[in-house]
C-alpha cells in the first residue's frame, strides 16, 4: 500500500507541526502525502495551512513573510489569507481590483494538543482523534520528539501494537528475554481502528526505576492500545504501583516513504517526582530501538495477507490492514494488493 495512490487517506487529519515553530514567526514549509503546503499563523494566533506556490508565478510561498496575518510571496509581495485568496497586489493601488482568479488552494488547520493539525480535503470523514488523558487534569503533556523517519507510516503503527519484538528491538531498554510474548493478549475492532489489552513482563533499568518511582528491576506491564484508523497510535501503559504512562504517537505521512513522526506523552506525575527530561530521553532510547530496524523496511506494506508470513501476535497488524483495504475499497480506490 502506496499511501499517495489512494486519495481517500487525504480525508483525514494529521499532526503536521509543532505550533512553537510557527511561533517563531516565519512560514513554515511541509510536505502532506506527497502534497507541498505552507503554514504559518494569522493575526489570532491560528494555524493557517495553504499550497505552497503562489499562483501568479509559481514561487515557493513558504519562502516569504507573515505580515499582518496573511503570507506575502517572496517574489513579487502578493499577499494571501487562510481562505487562500489573494488579498493584497502591491502593483495595482485598488484592492478591488484583485480579481477572484487570484487565489491559492487553502487546507483545513486546526490546534490540539500543541499541533497544527490539517486534512488535505474539505469534507474529513473523521474529526481529530481524542485523547481522554489530553483533557484530564492529572495529566501533564510532555513533547517528546518530532522527527522524520524513513519508512511507511503504516509499518510505524503495526510495530507500536507487536509485543513479540520487545525482547528483541528493545533488549537494552526495558525487553525481557524471559517475556518472548504477552500473559494476557485481546483485541477488538472498533469503528475505524482497533483496541489491544496486552500483559507483559519487562525489565527496568535504571532510568526507568526512577521515572516509575519503583525499585524492582523486573515487573509486569499492562498496555491499552488504541489504533485510530489512519495513523494514530495511543498507548495507555499502567504500572502496578499505579503510575501511568500514555504514549501518543502519529506517523503522519510525508510520503510513500517517510513519516513524520509526533510523539508527546501524558503522565499521572509530576515534574518533582519524573522531571520531563528523563521521561524523554527513556522514550527517545526506545523508539530510536525501532526506528533503526524500521526504516530497513519496505515501505510498500502488502494489504494481501499471502504477501507475509505472520504469527499469533501480529493479529493487531493483521486488523490494520483489513480496514485500510475495507477503507480503500469503499472509498473508490482500487489496488492489486487489497484482500
Amino acid at each position: 500500500m502506496l499511501v499517495t495512490q489512494h486519495p481517500v487517506f487525504r480525508r483525514f487529519w494529521y499532526p503536521v507541526m509543532p505550533l512553537s515553530l510557527l511561533r517563531e514567526g516565519s512560514p513554515q514549509p511541509f510536505e502532506l502525502l506527497g502534497e507541498k503546503i505552507v503554514l504559518w499563523l494569522d493575526e489570532a494566533g491560528q494555524p493557517q495551512a495553504a499550497a505552497d506556490r503562489c499562483c501568479h508565478r509559481s514561487a515557493q510561498l513558504s519562502r516569504g513573510s507573515v505580515c499582518e496575518g496573511h503570507i506575502r510571496c517572496p517574489y513579487h509581495g502578493w499577499e494571501f489569507d487562510g481562505t487562500g485568496a489573494c488579498v493584497k497586489v502591491p502593483q495595482l493601488q485598488d484592492p478591488s481590483r484583485i480579481p477572484d482568479s487570484y487565489r491559492i488552494p487553502a487546507y483545513l488547520c486546526q490546534t490540539r494538543y500543541g499541533y497544527a493539525w490539517v486534512c488535505l480535503h474539505p469534507q474529513p470523514l473523521r474529526g481529530i482523534p481524542v485523547i481522554p488523558e489530553a483533557e484530564d487534569p492529572r495529566y501533564r503533556l510532555i513533547h517528546e520528539f518530532y522527527e522524520r523517519w524513513e519508512c511507511a507510516s503504516l509499518r510505524i503503527c503495526e510495530n507500536e501494537f507487536d509485543a513479540a519484538h520487545i525482547s528483541f528491538v528493545h533488549q537494552y531498554t526495558f525487553g525481557s528475554k524471559e517475556d518472548l510474548v504477552p500473559s494476557q493478549f485481546e483485541i477488538e475492532e472498533l469503528d475505524y481502528g482497533i483496541r489491544n489489552h496486552t500483559v507483559i513482563g519487562v525489565t527496568n533499568p535504571e532510568l526507568q526505576q526512577h521515572n516509575l518511582g519503583i525499585a524492582s528491576a523486573k515487573t509486569e506491564r499492562t498496555t491499552t492500545l488504541i489504533w485510530h484508523l489512519p495513523f494514530t497510535n495511543h498507548i495507555h501503559i499502567r504500572y502496578p504501583n499505579g503510575r501511568s504512562h500514555v504514549i501518543v504517537n502519529t506517523p503522519t505521512p510525508i510520503n510513500d516513504r517517510a513519516s513524520q513522526v509526533v510523539q508527546f506523552c501524558l503522565r499521572n506525575d509530576t515534574e518533582a517526582e519524573t522531571p520531563a527530561a528523563e521521561v524523554i530521553r527513556f522514550d527517545r532510547a526506545v523508539t530510536l530501538e525501532d526506528k533503526a530496524i524500521l526504516e530497513t523496511t519496505d515501505p510498500d506494506v502488502p494489504l494481501t495477507l499471502s504477501a507475509e508470513q505472520h504469527m499469533f501476535t501480529d493479529k493487531p497488524g493483521i486488523l490494520m490492514r483489513k480496514q485500510l483495504a475495507a477503507l480503500i475499497k469503499a472509498h473508490g480506490s482500487s489496488s492489486n494488493q487489497i484482500f
